[in-house]
């Protein structure tokens, strides 16, 4: 949890997986213009966040599109707030 949790508090990975988590699955290409950052640097954020275990990464000829892992958010929701998710 700590390397997750260590991903993600970097603003520009935070953003990168808020990106992603709302919208399903991202091609790379499209997260350098929001971010305001070049292509080198989104990518080594994303494979940051792919090493952490929070984004799965699937190559379609020469993109890469990311989504988020499953089960991330909710071991993420589950460690912050263990009460939430008892029902």
């Amino acid at each position: 949890m700590a390397a997750r949790l260590k991903a993600l508090s970097d603003p520009n990975r935070l953003r990168l997986f808020s990106m992603i988590s709302s919208s399903g699955e991202q091609c790379a290409c499209d997260l350098t213009e929001p971010l305001g950052i070049g292509q080198p640097t989104v990518s080594h954020h994303l494979k940051v966040l792919h090493d952490a275990g929070l984004v799965t990464r699937v190559q379609r000829g020469k993109w890469a599109f990311y989504s988020v892992q499953p089960g991330a958010l909710r071991e993420l929701s589950m460690f912050l707030d263990p009460s939430a998710l008892v029902s």
